[in-house]
């Protein structure tokens, strides 16, 4: 990680995240590369549309006004455009007032490679492929998969997590997978005092909470909340988890199975990340959605 961005939290995010390039991606899917690229020169002084990731941005660079170096935040943009066709990007990063200065336009190739390089906690794509790629060379990262939203105008920014294989490893979740509840829960108990290994998004959440420390008390800008299936008994194996990572969550809901999509509504999340299609897919209707393909709960089934 570079050295002036030690502090930092550093977020990675693709073009087809940050801005909505859908009508353009069919121009390359219906003509081919040529056609794309001719159809974005002409349009490179249009603005592009607002995409999933553009509110949480914008809200992640306003925090740069309150925090002090060499704390904040800086956003990186990942992209499979070319620097010639990406231009229209950075057309529209100035347009929006995005204090995004960091790029880099691969020429079609994916661009996970330049994440650690560029020393990034976090990378939010369009692409699951890409998401893959990070998440299997260690580096937190969601598909965004939320339908158009309207998003909260107020300055707080408030994540959701789910827990297992998010947050914390996927471990327990194999129990319940392979055993059942009964058995998950019997074996929680027994291992109650045992901290969880680290999930995909345990090195961001840390990151973030060193982000949350550095902001004045009077200004409770960042919020964060674990949203979990888990219930009673299974609790409290979370809560000493977080303890021994010495981290600390503004809000812990425990839902016991319920669906999450009220509460998420509830909390006004920001952003909601959870290993589950299914829970993804309800939720992105209401917040935006990062589905993080890690542990047994996508691993391809006969």
């Amino acid at each position: 990680m570079a050295e002036a961005a030690l502090e930092k939290l550093v977020i990675a995010i693709s073009s087809r995240a940050l801005f909505n390039l859908d009508e353009e991606h069919l121009v390359f899917e219906e003509q081919g590369l040529e056609a794309y690229s001719a159809y974005q020169i002409e349009h490179e002084d249009t603005p592009l549309e607002r995409g999933q990731a553009f509110a949480l941005a914008k809200k992640l660079l306003a925090l740069n006004d309150i925090v002090s170096e060499p704390f904040g935040v800086e956003i990186v943009l990942l992209s499979r455009n070319s620097a010639d066709t990406g231009l229209r990007i950075f057309n529209s990063i100035e347009h929006y007032d995005l204090s995004i200065t960091r790029a880099a336009f691969c020429g079609g190739e994916s661009p996970w490679r330049y994440i650690q390089a560029f020393g990034c906690h976090l990378f939010l794509s369009s692409e699951p492929g890409d998401v893959k790629k990070a998440l299997e060379n260690g580096v937190a990262a969601a598909t965004l998969v939320s339908k158009p939203l309207n998003h909260s105008s107020t300055p707080t920014i408030r994540f959701a997590f789910d827990g297992d294989a998010v947050l914390f490893s996927d471990e327990a979740e194999k129990v319940y997978k392979s055993e059942g509840l009964a058995a998950f829960t019997a074996s929680e108990q027994a291992q109650r005092k045992e901290p969880l290994m680290g999930g995909p998004f345990k090195s961001f959440l840390s990151a973030l909470h060193l982000l949350q420390q550095s902001i004045p008390a009077k200004d409770q800008l960042i919020r964060t909340a674990l949203v979990t299936a888990r219930s009673a008994p299974a609790h409290e194996r979370v809560i000493r988890t977080l303890r021994a990572w010495d981290i600390r969550l503004d809000e812990s809901i425990f839902l016991g199975g319920l669906p999450k999509v009220e509460f998420l509504k509830a909390y006004d999340a920001d952003v909601f990340f959870d290993d589950q299609e299914t829970h993804c897919e309800l939720a992105g209707s209401y917040v935006a959605t990062g589905h993080v393909p890690h542990g047994v709960a996508n691993e391809p089934t006969d």
